[in-house]
């Protein structure tokens, strides 16, 4: 009767563990994230988003990456949990409809529609949805960063 209730205690444990899991991320201390990414006001077609620790603000957590298709990502589709805390969310944008041309070497590559975007947010330690408007401006690319008056 004794090992009866152990083994009970065991499999309550071990689904509690899975659905804890589930419920706030990939259980290797990232949590899910997802939501849509839109640029000029159309979602973008497709590309990459990275979830970055913000090492300047001492997170040091595991990175995390979705794939973007139609506008929608999402880290439990073929990507990896972000971690919680400060974290730069770093966006390439795709147009995959645009003309494939052969570059100098041959290579065929895509269309951009933006140089890679970045911007700092604060994810909690739950699974969270995060939707992110690129400005028009990160069509022109980074801007370089002030020199407060010094000429370097």
């Amino acid at each position: 009767m004794r090992r009866r209730s152990s083994f009970s205690s065991l499999v309550a444990a071990t689904v509690a563990v899975v659905l804890c899991s589930l419920m706030t991320g990939c259980g290797d201390g990232t949590n899910r994230v997802s939501g849509k990414i839109t640029f000029k006001g159309q979602p973008v077609p497709a590309g990459k988003v990275y979830f970055l620790p913000d090492g300047s603000k001492g997170n040091k957590g595991a990175s995390g990456f979705a794939d973007i298709k139609d506008g929608n990502y999402d880290t439990a589709s073929g990507g990896r949990g972000a971690a919680s805390g400060a974290i730069i969310i770093a966006i390439e944008g795709i147009d995959p409809s645009a003309p494939k041309k052969p570059d100098p070497s041959g290579e065929i590559t895509a269309t951009v529609l933006f140089p890679r975007w970045e911007v700092a947010v604060v994810l909690p330690n739950s699974a969270s949805t995060k939707d992110i408007d690129v400005p028009p401006e990160a069509a022109k690319g980074p801007t370089p960063p002030k020199t407060g008056g010094i000429i370097p």
